[in-house]
């Protein structure tokens, strides 16, 4: 098999994997109370970790997010949207967490904890500055503001933390072992630099 048809197969495979995991979100729509705990950020920092190209890393990756975003939206309004008011912004933690899964050279202790912290820190960080997400009503445009905000976020970035660890073990590991059973899955070089 040559390079090419490698670099294909598990680019494929890193997809499929990328899509199913999104799948996942949709249960929140019978199960509310999984609201949050989901694959989002795992996601993210797999595909940032695994795709050599990090191009597709971000394609990949973003495209789902707002795939299943419209897919979710629709379900919750009945009306189709391809972009929400708080898409953007999720476009932008999860590319910051795509980049920070693509600095990671090898998996270990410490990058298992970034793995584990960098999304829903990214996400907590951003999403809940007080200009938005429409929390601007809810908070002043203040440091307090911002801690505030914060603060009321921290059930919700819980379930978040909860679902990327969940996931992260899943994707990760499970990655991991297909990898050391099926070496077309195994990349060229190292892990990204």
């Amino acid at each position: 098999m040559s390079a090419l048809q490698k670099i294909n197969t598990r680019n494929i495979i890193l997809a499929l994997v990328i899509i199913a995991a999104a799948g996942v979100r949709l249960l929140t729509l019978k199960y509310p109370v999984l609201s949050n705990f989901t694959p989002v950020g795992a996601i993210a920092i797999f595909g940032g970790v695994y795709f050599q190209e990090k191009w597709k890393a971000y394609l990949t990756v973003l495209l789902t997010f707002v795939v299943s975003d419209v897919i979710i939206n629709h379900a919750y309004t009945s009306h189709w949207s391809l972009w929400s008011s708080d898409t953007f912004w999720n476009c932008v933690c999860f590319s910051i967490t795509v980049f920070v899964g693509s600095l990671i050279k090898k998996l270990n202790l410490v990058n298992g904890i970034v793995v584990l912290l960098a999304p829903v820190t990214i996400h907590w960080l951003i999403m809940d500055l007080p200009w938005i997400n429409g929390a601007a009503s809810l908070y002043p445009y203040s440091p307090l503001g911002y801690w505030e905000a914060l603060v009321a976020a921290i059930p919700f970035e819980k379930n978040m933390f909860l679902g990327d660890v969940v996931f992260g073990i899943i994707l990760f590991g499970g990655f991991e072992l297909a990898k050391s059973k099926f070496t077309i899955l195994r990349a060229n070089q190292k892990l990204a630099l």
